[in-house]
């Protein structure tokens, strides 16, 4: 086979692991993939996250601060940076969302995962270059996505250079909102993808250590509400009214003495409004660019979260700009260029 394939079965052998039984676990909306190593009794996980597009040495590293406060990301068993091979403790098979799926108390998982963003939140201490921040500029190239793939494939032309200027203004009105201070809203590690198909049950553990992290390689440092949003306001599935009321309020008794609750909430709403525009962008340039359009059933639904994040008065500049530019009529399903696939089963982003 040659190149990379040599490249994994050398880290392989290094690690003890060369004979093991390899089998597809996860493919990844990135360049990454996830196979689970079997070796009798014992199981891995093997991260494949090429260079230079992926970087294990921030996973590594993230990973063990998150496990010095006491919160449950996967050991590191083996590295190779230069190559972009992790062999990782495996978690098992149990995600949030299959729990949910075989009947688990929705009510239960979700407290669970609000008390490890609190942990978290209370427990963060670390400062290092390695972690960027989640600047004004990061949030909008990310909100730009909307209009640089949503737009062009739903209207069949790009967006002008006005509409495209016209839109981050009205970010950038916003932008106090999305970015309070610290001394209001906590800047801490932001996971990114903070939601029910990257949380696992751990059984064997206690408290928040039940709650196992997964994905977290992009983390950022910026506000705390970021990944409560990115939990409740999931763009894969519906989550009950009544539960997204009572995490809010289990958030906000958990850090009743680090936020300001007004400018936290300006904030959640704010950063919902960016993550559901970006999204919308991601899933329209995964089925034009990538192939992969089983993700465009979900734009409905991220549609309506982020109608319901724009009712905010705070951000009425953006709301303002969507009524203008991109009206009822526009926000519904890019053509799919390829209909047979699709159904097909996604990957994970």
């Amino acid at each position: 086979m040659g190149g990379r394939e040599d490249l994994l079965r050398s880290f392989l052998d290094k690690a003890g692991w060369g004979d093991a039984e390899r089998r597809v676990l996860a493919a990844d909306a990135s360049f990454r993939r996830y196979d689970r190593l079997t070796r009798g009794a014992e199981t891995a996980v093997l991260m494949d996250a090429p260079p230079p597009q992926e970087n294990v040495d921030i996973f590594d590293f993230l990973a063990g601060c998150l496990d010095e406060i006491g919160l449950s990301a996967p050991q590191t068993l083996a590295i190779d940076r230069a190559a972009g091979f992790l062999l990782l403790e495996d978690f098992g098979n149990t995600t949030f969302t299959r729990a949910l799926a075989e009947g688990a108390d929705e009510a239960e998982l979700y407290r669970l995962a609000t008390d490890t963003l609190v942990a978290l939140h209370q427990g963060w201490w670390v400062e290092s270059a390695k972690i960027p921040p989640y600047d004004e500029e990061k949030l909008l190239t990310e909100a730009a996505l909307l209009v640089d793939w949503y737009l062009p494939a739903l209207t069949g032309r790009e967006a002008s250079a006005a509409q495209r200027e016209s839109y981050l203004a009205a970010w950038r009105e916003v932008m106090p909102d999305m970015l309070p201070p610290p001394e209001r809203v906590p800047h801490k590690l932001v996971l990114r993808d903070y939601h029910v198909d990257n949380l696992m049950v751990l059984e064997g553990r206690e408290g928040v250590a039940c709650c196992g992290l997964l994905d977290f390689q992009d983390g950022v440092i910026g506000p705390v509400s970021y990944d409560l949003v990115s939990l409740l306001e999931d763009a894969r599935r519906d989550v009950s009214e009544a539960v997204v009321t009572e995490m809010l309020e289990r958030y906000y008794a958990g850090m009743r003495h680090e936020i300001d609750r007004w400018a936290f909430t300006a904030s959640y709403y704010a950063l919902g409004a960016q993550r559901n525009a970006k999204i919308i962008g991601i899933f329209t340039r995964l089925s034009r660019r990538d192939g992969k359009h089983g993700y465009l059933r979900h734009l409905p639904r991220v549609w309506r979260l982020l109608e319901g994040d724009l009712q905010q008065p705070v951000l009425a500049p953006v709301k303002d700009w969507f009524d203008r530019e991109v009206p009822a009529a526009l926000r519904g399903l890019p053509a799919n260029p390829d209909e047979d696939a699709a159904t097909q089963e996604e990957t994970k982003v």
